[in-house]
C-alpha cells in the first residue's frame, strides 16, 4: 500500500525503519475499519490485531525500555517520567543512527534540522502535526502540563463522555415528562414548550431573584435573566452592583453544570413566568421562586426515578443517542499502549449495558464488545461521594443485572457502588497516575481532583461550536475593539484637558507648559468636542458588544467568555479544575496515547507593557538611543489590559 511505502521511506530516513525477513514477522489475523480524520477530511484504512500487545513487545525489548513505576524521576516540568521509552545505547548503531555522532553539535542546530525532517514526515505520511491539532474545534486544550505517558489507568464517565445526546430528544423528552408530573401537581403548564435556546451551561439559577445569571470568573454578573425575560444592564447593576455570585451557599446558587441541567433550568425560568403572573396559586407551591425551584426539582427527580424516560431510551436508543464511529477506536488505542481503562458511571447497569451496546459495538474489531476495552466497570457510582467515601461494593454477576457482596475489585469486573480508594487499592496505582475524564465539573472533574489528585479531563461538545462562532466574530471583534481603543485615546486627551482645567481653576500650571498656555476657549471648546465624540462612540459601542457572542448564543454570548475581555464563571472553574478540555473523547485519536500535553503562557496585565518596552528597547537600540530617554507613557484607563 502507498501508505505502508510512504511510510517505510520516511522512517528509513529516520533511521528507525527495518525492513525485517517475513519469517521473523509474526503473521496475526487483522481487521480492517475506516477511520475519518476530520482535521484533513480523509479517510484511511486501519488494521487492527485482536491482541492488546504494546509497541515495545513489536519492537523487541532488547532495544527499548520503558520507565517503571519504581525507577521514574521528574522532568524539569515536574512531570512525572513513568512510561517514557528509552533507547538503549548498545543498539543505537544497529538502528541506523551512526551511535551518537549522528547527534553531535550544537543541540540548537541538531533540534532544528530534526524538527524539520519531523514537520516533513508528518506530512508525508499524512498525519497532522501537534499545532494543526492544537488550533482546530477538535483540540485538546491544555491548563495544566500533562504527560500522558505516565498515566497508568483513564477512567470515564459514560453519559455526554462516552456518549452524547442528541439535546433537543433527550432533554425535550426530560422536560416533557417534568411537565406533565407539574401538571399532574396543578402546576398551569398548557402552552409551555421546550426552548434549549433561553440555557447554555455554566450559567447560574438564582433561587432567590427567579434569575438566571452569567458571572465572571470573580463572581461579578455580566448579563441576568428574570423569568424568560433579559434584563437590562442597568437593571442588572441594581441588582447585583453589590452581590457576588459564590457557589458555596446552595441554598440560593444553582451551577448549570451539564448539559443534563438544561431541561430543569427552561422549565423553572418559565414557571417564573407563571407565578409573576399570578398563575400559581399558594395552595399548589409557596408563592416565592425558592419554593418553585423545589417543585420543578421534585417533578424532574421524579421523571428520571420513575424510569419511564430511560426505558424510553433503551427502547429506542437511536432516537436520542449520536455515536461517535471514532471514540471506541481512541480508546483501542489507549488500551493497546498498556493503559488500564475504567467505565465509572452513575448509570443502573442495564442502562448502560444498553447504551454503550448501541454505541461501542458496531465500531470495535472482530467480536470485541466494549466490555473487552475496560479493565474495571463500575455502575451506580454514586458520584461525587464515589471520590469522597466508601459505599458498600456489589459485583454484576449475571447478565440480568443479579449482585453479590463482594469486598474486593478484581480487573476485568463489572461492579456496582464501592469507592475510589477501592479502585485505587484494587489496580495498585494512586493519586495523579490516574487521569479521569467526564462532562460534569463538580461530580466528575473538581471532586476527583480535590479529594484524590487524580489528573483531569472535562468534555464539553459546546467547544466545538463555540470555537467556529469565535471564528466567525473575528471582524466583529476587531471593529469593537478598535473602536475602543479609539476612545481610549480621545478619553486620555480629554482626561488630560479636565485635569489641565482643574489645576487652572485652582491656580496652578498644568502638566505641561503648553497646556498651562492654552486659552480658557480653545481648552473649553476643545473638551466639548472630545465629549461628544466620546458619546457618540458609546453609543455605537453598547449595541456592539450586547452582540458580542450572539454567533454562539444570542442572549448569553459566548460561553467561555463574560463581557469583551473576561473570562466566564465556567471557565474559571474549567482552568482550575480540568488540566486539559476538549469537545469529545474521540478528539485522543488525533494525538497519541504518548502525549505530552503543554500548557500555555498565561497572559497577565502587565504583560502588554513589557512587551512593548522590549520592542522599543530593541528599536532605540538600533538607533543608538537609551530606552532610559524614552519611557512608556501609561495612559488613564480603567480596563485592565
Amino acid at each position: 500500500m502507498y501508505v505502508a511505502a510512504a511510510a517505510a521511506e520516511g522512517l528509513s530516513r529516520w533511521g528507525v525503519y527495518r525492513e525485517l525477513p517475513m519469517a521473523a514477522v509474526p503473521m496475526a489475523k487483522t481487521t480492517s475499519f475506516y477511520r475519518r480524520n476530520p482535521l484533513l477530511d480523509r479517510v484511511s484504512v486501519v488494521h487492527a490485531k485482536p491482541s492488546f500487545s504494546c509497541f515495545c513487545a513489536l519492537a523487541g525489548d532488547d532495544v527499548f525500555s520503558v520507565t517503571s513505576a519504581t525507577q521514574f524521576d521528574v522532568d524539569y516540568l515536574g512531570q512525572s517520567t513513568k512510561g517514557d521509552l528509552n533507547v538503549k545505547s548498545d543498539h543505537l548503531d544497529s538502528f541506523g543512527l551512526g551511535g551518537r555522532s549522528a547527534l553531535e553539535g550544537p543541540i540548537e542546530e541538531v533540534a532544528r534540522a530534526e524538527a524539520g525532517e519531523a514537520e516533513d514526515l508528518l506530512r508525508h505520511l499524512g498525519i497532522p502535526g501537534p499545532f494543526s491539532s492544537r488550533y482546530s474545534p477538535r483540540g485538546i486544550f491544555c491548563s495544566r502540563t500533562l504527560n500522558l505517558r505516565s498515566i497508568s489507568a483513564i477512567g470515564y464517565d459514560m453519559d455526554y463522555t462516552l456518549m452524547h445526546y442528541n439535546v433537543m430528544a433527550w432533554e425535550g423528552r426530560a422536560y416533557e415528562y417534568c411537565m406533565d408530573n407539574l401538571r399532574n401537581m396543578g402546576f398551569p403548564v398548557d402552552g409551555l414548550a421546550f426552548d434549549p435556546d433561553l440555557v447554555i451551561r455554566g450559567l447560574v439559577i438564582d433561587k432567590e431573584k427567579g434569575n438566571l445569571v452569567k458571572p465572571d470568573r470573580f463572581g461579578y454578573i455580566k448579563r441576568a435573566m428574570h423569568g424568560t425575560t433579559m434584563l437590562s444592564t442597568r437593571a442588572v447593576s441594581e441588582m447585583y452592583g453589590r452581590e457576588l455570585v459564590d457557589l458555596r451557599n446552595e441554598s440560593r446558587w444553582v451551577f448549570l453544570n451539564t448539559l443534563f441541567s438544561v431541561s430543569e433550568a427552561v422549565a423553572f425560568m418559565q414557571m417564573v413566568d407563571r407565578l409573576d403572573e399570578g398563575a400559581i396559586s399558594a395552595e399548589i407551591a409557596p408563592l416565592h421562586y425558592k419554593g418553585l425551584y423545589k417543585a420543578v426539582g421534585k417533578a424532574l427527580f421524579k421523571a428520571h426515578v420513575e424510569g419511564q424516560l430511560k426505558n424510553e431510551i433503551m427502547s429506542k436508543p437511536e432516537l436520542f443517542v449520536e455515536p461517535d464511529p471514532e471514540m471506541p477506536l481512541a480508546l483501542l488505542d489507549q488500551k493497546e499502549a498498556g493503559k488500564k481503562l475504567l467505565l465509572i458511571t452513575n448509570s443502573d447497569y442495564h442502562y448502560t449495558d444498553k447504551m454503550m451496546q448501541h454505541s461501542f459495538n458496531k465500531f470495535l474489531p472482530n467480536d470485541m464488545g466494549w466490555r473487552d476495552l475496560f479493565d474495571m466497570v463500575i455502575v451506580s457510582a454514586r458520584k461525587p461521594e464515589f471520590f469522597q467515601m466508601s459505599h458498600p461494593l456489589y459485583e454484576v454477576v449475571t447478565d440480568e443485572g443479579l449482585m453479590r457482596p463482594c469486598f474486593k475489585a478484581c480487573t476485568g469486573g463489572l461492579y456496582s457502588g464501592g469507592s475510589a480508594q477501592m479502585v485505587e487499592n484494587s489496580l495498585k496505582i494512586h493519586g495523579d497516575e490516574i487521569l479521569y475524564v467526564g462532562d460534569h465539573i463538580h461530580t466528575d472533574v473538581s471532586q476527583s481532583k480535590v479529594h484524590l489528585r487524580w489528573r483531569t479531563a472535562l468534555i464539553c461538545r459546546e467547544l466545538e461550536e463555540e470555537y467556529n462562532a469565535l471564528i466567525r466574530s473575528s471582524s466583529h471583534r476587531a471593529t469593537l475593539i478598535d473602536l475602543i481603543n479609539q476612545k481610549e485615546v480621545v478619553g486620555d486627551l480629554f482626561n488630560q484637558l479636565r485635569l489641565a482645567l482643574q489645576r487652572r481653576t485652582k491656580g496652578r500650571p498644568a502638566q505641561t507648559l503648553a497646556a498651562t498656555n492654552m486659552d480658557n476657549q480653545g481648552l473649553t471648546e476643545t473638551m466639548q468636542k472630545l465629549l461628544l465624540v466620546m458619546q457618540r462612540l458609546d453609543e455605537k459601542i453598547a449595541p456592539m458588544l450586547e452582540a458580542d457572542g450572539e454567533h454562539f448564543s444570542k442572549r448569553w454570548g459566548f460561553l467561555s467568555r463574560a463581557g469583551l475581555w473576561d473570562k466566564s464563571h465556567l471557565m474559571r472553574q474549567i482552568e482550575k479544575y480540568a488540566d486539559i478540555y476538549t469537545s469529545r473523547v474521540s478528539n485522543f485519536l488525533h494525538y497519541t496515547p504518548f502525549m505530552y500535553f503543554h500548557s500555555q503562557e498565561q497572559t497577565l496585565a502587565h504583560d502588554s507593557y513589557s512587551w512593548y518596552q522590549s520592542q522599543l528597547n530593541g528599536l532605540l537600540s538600533k538607533t543608538g538611543v537609551k530606552p532610559e530617554d524614552h519611557p512608556v507613557k501609561f495612559t488613564d484607563s480603567n480596563d485592565g489590559h
